[in-house]
């Protein structure tokens, strides 16, 4: 699909002139750019918007609106810079949130942040420390917004629906390959209970649902050149859920010792200091509001994401690998095993999690 950039972009209301729109990276969900203009102008971030996985797009972009304008208000309120702390949606010349092309394919534009440096891992506790901080003051910055947010990921995270999607897959076995993985499918179900219960509290109020970012890899941490956490950034995922969802799901990006799809598995293991790193990081940025019943299920946050990661990447498999991008016929299964070695690598240091965090907030 071949798209003319520079007129996309000048659909756009910013300032200076556009010299030319390159490729950022090579991200799994959107297509990313950079907008570069004159000597003196800003740069901007152009994003084709995956609408096969984001429904609608427009809803999704007034999500990031809400969130954005509200860390803006707070970030000002505390004598911060609201440009650099919070990103900046960029309308299109109509006054949308986004554009939409003769291809019904959506863009958007942002503001690019200057002097900034984004991590692709955290090799260092200090660096996961550092991430911690961003994520947990990410979510402080938010805890008080009560504007409701359009849930454009239903089901995401959540294991009820989940099991809905792996007992309809198991039942229609539809490559045949059911048989195959019988030992996988028992680590399935043999914690189907345990998992189900945590997420009774989230369904019961016990657990409360707040904005959550639903995306917590390190590279979605701004830093600026002294190593400060600056903001958080690529919002499309932003919900109403758990903020266990967040915590959880870093702690399976940075402490894995491994690849998700290592074929070694004696490569992967969670690394229990940047476990401690991470959480003390987190904690001082999010502790001033969580409650006891959150704080209490933070390593079980862990458990949880990694379980479901291990039971989507199986139910990819058995169902002919159509939702994961794939390399091979068993890549997906590749990744589920790879997965649960982390998954009991978690479950064998949980009591010392446990006491890591009762620690961090004694």
């Amino acid at each position: 699909m071949h798209f003319d950039l520079l007129k996309i972009a000048d659909q756009f209301q910013l300032e200076g002139t556009v010299k030319e729109v390159v490729p950022l990276g090579e991200g799994f969900i959107n297509d990313t750019f950079v907008i570069k203009t004159e000597e003196g102008s800003p740069q901007y971030i152009l994003q084709r918007k995956n609408k096969r996985v984001f429904s609608p797009i427009p809803a999704m972009m007034e999500n990031i609106q809400k969130v954005c304008d509200h860390i803006k208000a707070k970030v000002e309120k505390a004598g911060g810079d609201p440009m650099r702390e919070a990103m900046t949606v960029i309308p299109a010349n109509d006054g949308k949130l986004y554009f939409l092309d003769e291809q019904d394919e959506y863009w958007a534009v942002c503001l690019f942040i200057e002097d900034t440096i984004a991590y692709e891992a955290a090799e260092t506790p200090e660096l996961a420390y550092s991430g911690g901080k961003g994520v947990g003051k990410f979510q402080s910055l938010v805890s008080d917004l009560k504007e409701p947010l359009t849930d454009i990921l239903p089901g995401f995270h959540n294991i009820r629906i989940r099991y809905e999607q792996w007992d309809k897959v198991l039942s229609e076995d539809p490559k045949g390959r059911k048989a195959q993985v019988a030992e996988e499918i028992g680590w399935i179900e043999s914690r189907r209970e345990e998992m189900m219960n945590f997420w009774k509290l989230v369904e019961n109020g016990t657990i409360p649902t707040r904005v959550s970012h639903n995306d917590t890899k390190i590279n979605n941490i701004l830093f600026d050149k002294n190593g400060e956490v600056l903001c958080a950034i690529d919002l499309d995922t932003v919900l109403n859920s758990t903020v266990l969802n967040d915590f959880g799901d870093a702690i399976r990006y940075y402490t894995n010792t491994g690849k998700e799809d290592d074929t070694n598995l004696d490569n992967v293991s969670m690394n229990m200091e940047i476990f401690e790193a991470f959480a003390k990081g987190y904690l001082e940025g999010a502790g001033s509001f969580l409650t006891e019943k959150e704080i209490e299920y933070l390593p079980f946050s862990a458990k949880y994401i990694t379980y479901e990661q291990v039971l989507r990447f199986l139910m990819d498999y058995i169902d002919g690998d159509n939702y994961y991008k794939t390399k091979s016929e068993d890549h997906n299964l590749v990744r589920t095993r790879a997965q649960y070695k982390l998954l009991t690598s978690i479950e064998e240091q949980y009591d010392a999690m446990k006491e890591v965090i009762k620690k961090l907030v004694s």
